[in-house]
């Protein structure tokens, strides 16, 4: 899928989950109940020595069981593991900070980049290489009072905080109402102890009422 059309199914899905998990088959469930709440596009984060090899066998689930998932894959800092990757068909690159040589890697392969950013030198770095939709990270550190600062100086560019985005009215309506595009969702939704116990049933409840709540909120 093109760059611009994943751009707008997490606009339109307006809440991205984030997750990592050592085991394989509890990633792959966890991808499955995320799926049944209504979630059609997934990050998985390159956070432990089994991702890779996790990732590759949720790709292999999702082509045979949820063919209109987007699964991409977040925490990627080098061009080497841009490329790992993407060569295990990432449908999308998340990046914590911002790295010119990633971009060009993610962007001649004709994918969607998104670099984290924290500081308006980093937006304009990320723009100047490409980037039209950005990560704000870490989120409970820069608040929505930076996304309204900054929104303006950056006509067209789509923001997503990650870190710091509670799964409460009140913490997602506030980064809306200062301009972002959808947020990013990691242990405030899939808690470490719903990981531990793989709760599946919760994590889709969880998952189906946050998503009606940022439904609501747009």
């Amino acid at each position: 899928m093109e760059p611009n059309k994943i751009s707008e199914c997490i606009y339109e899905q307006g809440m991205l989950p984030l997750f990592y998990h050592d085991e394989k088959e509890v990633s792959i469930e966890i991808a499955k109940a995320l799926y049944r709440a209504g979630v059609r596009v997934i990050e998985y984060t390159n956070r432990g020595e089994a991702a890779l090899e996790n990732f590759m066998a949720m790709i292999r689930v999702r082509n045979e069981t949820m063919p209109d998932l987007l699964l991409g894959i977040g925490t990627i800092k080098n061009v080497e593991q841009a490329e790992d990757y993407l060569a295990a068909k990432a449908d999308f690159i998340i990046c914590p900070v911002t790295i010119p040589a990633v971009a060009k890697v993610v962007h001649d392969a004709g994918k969607l980049w998104i670099p984290g950013c924290m500081t308006v030198t980093d937006i304009a770095v990320a723009e100047d290489c490409g980037a039209k939709f950005v990560k704000l990270f870490p989120g409970n550190i820069l608040g929505p009072a930076f996304v309204s600062s900054v929104k303006d100086i950056f006509p067209g560019m789509r923001f997503m905080p990650t870190g710091g985005v509670d799964a409460t009215r009140e913490s997602i309506a506030s980064w809306y109402n200062a301009g972002v595009s959808a947020v990013g969702m990691g242990s405030k939704l899939l808690s470490v102890a719903l990981l531990a116990a793989k709760d599946y049933a919760a994590i889709e409840e969880n998952t189906r009422k946050v998503l009606e709540l940022v439904n609501d909120i747009k």
